[in-house]
This record gives structure tokens, C-alpha cells and sequence, in this order.
């Protein structure tokens, strides 16, 4: 990766950022849920393709697919062995850092899930996720942490993008429809809001960037510690004097 390729990574985070809390600010969180939910609750929380499929059965997957890219970093198959050990290492490092790094985050929050909340049959306020107060319902439901089973393996993008720039775009395409659809099954169930399912997008691609980003350093800092260092130049020769002329002159007879 160039560095200008990685300047526009880092351009393209901190936009998304930027984008994330204006999404914040902007109240729509509640519009959107009540488009699946009322005082009543949610018709769908309880839904079998949702909550065994989209949850059970996506979970268990995204281990099963952590467990494989753990193996392949020794035993790859054929589509991962362009790339090197430290690759297939990376990819299965960013995975799980984004998802211990959502569950961090879940495990101090006082934001409670939708379905928690008075405006849908629930108890709690609703109050935004960054004010760190409590709303009256059981918290610990920001991020979404059921959508960093897609999210999670957006850092195979980084990984892959060296050996195969098409196979990486393919792979970020799906890790990312992945997370989304599993956020907004979520949503649909009354889980999550859709800042949840953003936020933890967000923050697994940023986690992913970080690491490539420290991996390609160490790697460049070990190659040129590795090149020997260019023997000194030669002393800068003497100038040699010719030989005096032999003196053919015959001595003088007295």
C-alpha cells in the first residue's frame, strides 16, 4: 500500500467519523426504530429466521470462519497462500480485535436496548449513548455487538489488498453486508439502533486500519535493519612518484 492510498484511508475514517456523529445529532435513531416497533414492542423480536437464523446461526458461523483463518495461518488453502504468514496472522488478529473491542465497550455502557425503552412497552429513557447516565433499563447494548460478526473481518481487506486488490475489495464488500445485515436484523428485533450497527462498523475498520497500519512499519523497520550496511569506500589512494631520471652525465676527469 502506498502511502498516498494510505493517506486516503485515513482521510476516508475520519470522514466516516465525522458522518457517524453528525448521524448522532441528528435524532433518527427513534424514526427508524419505531418503523419496526410500538408501544407495544417489537413484532419481530421473537422471530425465528431473525433470532435463530440471523443470530444464532450468523454467530456461530463467524466463530467457525475465526477458527478456520486460525488454521490457515499454518495450513492455508489455495486462496490465501499468496499471501504471507504475517498476512493471514493479520487477518485473523484484526477480526478478533474488533470483536473484543465492541464487547469492551458494550461491557461499560449504560445505553439500553430499544425494547427496553418506555416508547416501546419498556422502562427506560431514551438518552444518547455518549452522556454516560443511566436510562433506567439494563444497559450494555452500545455498539451492536451481534453486527461485528460481519464487521469484524473487514481487516481481510488490509490483509489481502497487497497480493490481490480484487479479491480484497470483494472480501471489505461482503464483511461490510454482512455487518449491516446483521445489524439491521437487529434492529428489526428491537436490539439495536442503527447508530449501534454504525458505530460498530466504524470502529472495527478503524481497529483494522491501525493494525495494518503498525504491522507495514514494523515490517519496513525489520527489512532495512536486516540489509547489511555498505562497506566503507576504499582510502583515497597515495600518489605515487615516478622514479628520478638515472643521471647518464659522466663525471668530469680531473
Amino acid at each position: 500500500m502506498s502511502l498516498s492510498h494510505e493517506r486516503r484511508l485515513a482521510t476516508l475514517t475520519l470522514a466516516l467519523l465525522l458522518a457517524l456523529l453528525a448521524w448522532d445529532g441528528s435524532g433518527l435513531d427513534m424514526p427508524l426504530a419505531r418503523l419496526f416497533g410500538d408501544s407495544h414492542g417489537f413484532a419481530l423480536s421473537q422471530n425465528s429466521v431473525l433470532t435463530h437464523g440471523l443470530h444464532d446461526g450468523a454467530r456461530l458461523l463467524s466463530w467457525l470462519l475465526v477458527v478456520g483463518l486460525t488454521l490457515a495461518v499454518w495450513w492455508p488453502p489455495a486462496w490465501l497462500r499468496p499471501l504471507q504468514r504475517i498476512e493471514r496472522l493479520q487477518l485473523v488478529v484484526s477480526a478478533l480485535s474488533g470483536a473484543l473491542a465492541v464487547a469492551l465497550f458494550k461491557s461499560f455502557s449504560t445505553t439500553s436496548c430499544p425494547w427496553d425503552l418506555l416508547a416501546f412497552g419498556g422502562t427506560a429513557q431514551h438518552v444518547s449513548h455518549w452522556l454516560r447516565a443511566a436510562d433506567g433499563g439494563s444497559g450494555h447494548c452500545f455498539p451492536a455487538g451481534h453486527a461485528s460478526s460481519g464487521f469484524a473481518f473487514v481487516g481481510g481487506y488490509f490483509a489481502l489488498q497487497r497480493s490481490s486488490p480484487a479479491r480484497a475489495r470483494t472480501w471489505l464488500a461482503v464483511s461490510l453486508a454482512a455487518g449491516l445485515l446483521l445489524g439491521v436484523a437487529q434492529q428489526a428485533r428491537g436490539a439495536h439502533f442503527m447508530s449501534h450497527t454504525l458505530w460498530t462498523g466504524w470502529l472495527c475498520w478503524a481497529l483494522a486500519f491501525g493494525i495494518d497500519s503498525t504491522l507495514r512499519r514494523r515490517i519496513a523497520r525489520k527489512r532495512l535493519s536486516a540489509v547489511p550496511p555498505a562497506p566503507p569506500p576504499p582510502p583515497w589512494p597515495m600518489p605515487v612518484r615516478p622514479p628520478a631520471p638515472a643521471d647518464h652525465s659522466r663525471p668530469l676527469r680531473g
